[in-house]
């Protein structure tokens, strides 16, 4: 049920795994080396949902490194590291991926991990990033990777609940233009987390060395370099393999997990059938290891494959150019790249008429791939007009792992249908639902969900909390996972987002909760009461924006207030955030029961057409608030 061409591959082989699920997944399971193969391919009284390779056992960072080698493949290069940041770029082969995760492996063990501790990675777009998370891999231990841009709150949060026997962090990240220190927020970090790490190793980068706490801290290369190698440990096919932490409704960060069988299996699979990769083949996946699309993408799928992957430390524009994918493509003869929208729409600003990606040779690359948010038609034209190759759009969440929705060059593509993600992989079931849970007549909005169980790959439940996945994601159709987005399924099968049904916002391809920014606000204490929309912006989809009432007899300047209210998100959330504007009101339009109208807010914001909430306070006050936010679309 592998790659095969021919338009009607696609409606074939989802109809195949329609009929015989499980089937489907034990066939395409045999790409992977097991331990113990799986017998039985699905177990639906395990977990919430159930449980993919129930008897199974593997070690993902085997599959990733050592069968490739033991193939015969250890000198084809493994990861590209393409630094514009530095100036350099390197080349690691299969051997030398190895042989150094072997040892970083080792010396986590020689530290007292083991299989099921728990390691959190706080790193930049290096190669020691990947060589982190699979040497976790290695001894069968869960890592969690935090981005390097989330501030120390937002990392103490995560350092408390996973709990981590060790941390791996580098000295710095670099932005174009400054130096981001990470160890002093690091440190903050774990001063404010009630739980402390045995040891933390420390990967010394040039640009800012760190001072090291003795006792605690050590120096990485020199702790690697001492380290007798170590061996695959298997684990069980449904042991977890990593947690990444997602923005939560409520402010506190859910931790998907993910576990290590269903992963193998779907990301592999994914290579060929979605994004056309197979062995040797090179992907440039234009992302960051802090988010799903780089765990999956940039190390995990194309490493499971025997695939190159580029690492890139770098911009889409500023780093030098707006060309500087493109030469990412044409130096390292990259065959399927895939980045947010939001870099697109950069790129499209900085070079509207195409005349840097003009001077780039892009014969080998064959598709550009397009996720993290919905991809605004114009953006998808430009730019399948300037490369005039498959431009594809394709839809999944963190929660996911990989795509619920695409275009799948294995299978044949499809027609392109901008504005569209595309139709479901095999796997999903999808359907626009009711508030009652009926599925909509197709064409008609409503909420998207997939019906139970999700396939291989996506979380089977978050980090030692099942009721809250319950409640989060299954409770409100029984039998559907609820995907909180909402859009449409079309009488050819096509699903198209337009929005989500919570409090989370979709920046630049990031997903972040209004909730916690709201919580940040609110801890000023000159604000009474506040209110964080996404609005739509032109070049990262949306921004959030606070609306804030002050409390009484409040004499500081506005504005000043205003500037406290951004350098507060900055600092206890991080610039990833994009929170840039707050605008003092005197009044939020809120239900008689007291519920402020956010939905009515982003319409008012977006400029959009709204009606009237029945249950609104004071109709009055929309009025207020259409001066207020008049003009705040960019």
């Amino acid at each position: 049920m592998q790659a095969r061409t021919g338009s009607s591959t696609y409606d074939a082989t989802y109809a195949a795994w329609q009929r015989d699920p499980e089937g489907y997944w034990a066939e395409v399971a045999a790409g992977i080396d097991w331990d113990r193969a799986p017998e039985r391919i699905f177990d639906p009284a395990s977990g919430p949902y159930g449980r993919w390779f129930p008897d199974a056992r593997l070690n993902t960072c085997h599959n990733a490194v050592d069968r490739h080698v033991a193939a015969g493949r250890g000198g084809q290069p493994a990861i590209i590291w393409d630094s514009p940041m530095t100036g350099r770029c390197e080349t690691i082969t299969y051997n030398a991926l190895l042989g150094r995760v072997a040892r970083l492996a080792g010396a986590l063990a020689a530290r007292g991990v083991t299989a099921g501790d728990r390691v959190v990675i706080y790193m930049p777009m290096v190669p020691e990033a990947a060589i982190a998370m699979l040497a976790c891999a290695r001894l069968g231990a869960v890592h969690s990777v935090v981005f390097g841009g989330f501030a120390a709150a937002e990392l103490a949060a995560r350092i408390a609940d996973a709990r981590p026997k060790v941390i791996l962090a580098a000295s710095c990240g670099l932005e174009p233009g400054r130096v981001v220190a990470y160890k002093p927020l690091l440190d903050a970090a774990i001063a404010l987390s009630p739980h402390k790490p045995d040891a933390v190793l420390v990967w010394q980068r040039e640009q800012a060395p760190a001072e090291l706490v003795a006792g605690r801290d050590e120096d990485w290369a020199a702790a690697e370099a001492a380290a007798a190698p170590a061996g695959c440990v298997p684990v069980a096919a449904t042991d977890p393999l990593y947690i990444l932490y997602t923005s939560g409704t409520t402010g506190k960060p859910k931790g998907v997990v993910r576990d290590n069988g269903g992963h193998a299996v779907a990301l592999r699979n994914s290579m060929a059938m979605l994004y056309g990769i197979g062995p040797g083949d090179v992907m440039f996946t234009a992302s960051d290891v802090g988010w799903v699309v780089g765990h999956s993408y940039i190390v995990y799928a194309p490493l499971l494959t025997g695939a190159t992957t580029v690492l890139f430390e770098g911009k889409p524009v500023g780093t030098p150019d707006a060309g500087t994918f493109w030469r990412v493509c044409a130096q390292h003869g990259v065959k399927a790249m895939f980045t947010a929208p939001t870099a697109i729409r950069a790129i499209k600003r900085d070079d509207p008429e195409g005349r840097l990606l003009a001077q780039h040779d892009l014969s080998k690359l064959e598709a550009l791939f397009l996720a993290g948010e919905r991809c605004d038609p114009p953006t998808a034209e430009w730019c399948a007009a300037m490369l005039r190759k498959p431009v594809i759009d394709h839809w999944w969440q963190t929660e996911t792992g990989w795509c619920i929705t695409g275009n799948f060059r294995g299978l044949g593509l499809f027609p392109a249908r901008y504005g569209s993600g595309g139709k479901p992989a095999p796997g999903y079931d999808v359907a626009a639902l009711d508030e009652a849970g009926h599925r909509l007549p197709r064409g008609q909005s409503g909420t998207l969900a997939i019906r139970l169980p999700l396939p291989p790959g996506c979380l089977p439940t978050l980090w030692q909390a099942d009721d809250r996945f319950r409640e989060s994601y299954l409770a409100t159709f029984p039998g559907w996972y609820n995907t909180s987005d909402a859009g449409v399924v079309d009488e050819e099968g096509y699903v198209s987002v337009m929005a989500r049904t919570d409090d989370i916002i979709n920046v630049a391809g990031h997903r972040l909760s209004t909730g916690a920014m709201e919580e940040v606000l609110a801890s000023h204490p000159d604000v009474a009461e506040c209110a964080v929309v996404g609005v739509k912006d032109s070049l990262k989809g949306q921004v959030p924006l606070g609306l804030v009432v002050l409390k009484s007899g409040v004499a500081k300047e506005e504005a000043a207030i205003c500037r406290e209210l951004v350098g507060l998100v900055r600092d206890r959330i991080g610039p990833v955030a994009a929170f840039k504007d707050a605008k003092v009101v005197p009044r939020l339009p809120k239900t008689r029961s007291g519920k402020i109208l956010r939905a009515t807010l982003r319409k008012i914001a977006d400029g959009e057409d709204y009606v009237v909430p029945p249950t609104i306070d004071d109709p009055a006050i929309l009025g207020e608030m259409e001066g207020t936010l008049k003009g705040v679309v960019r």
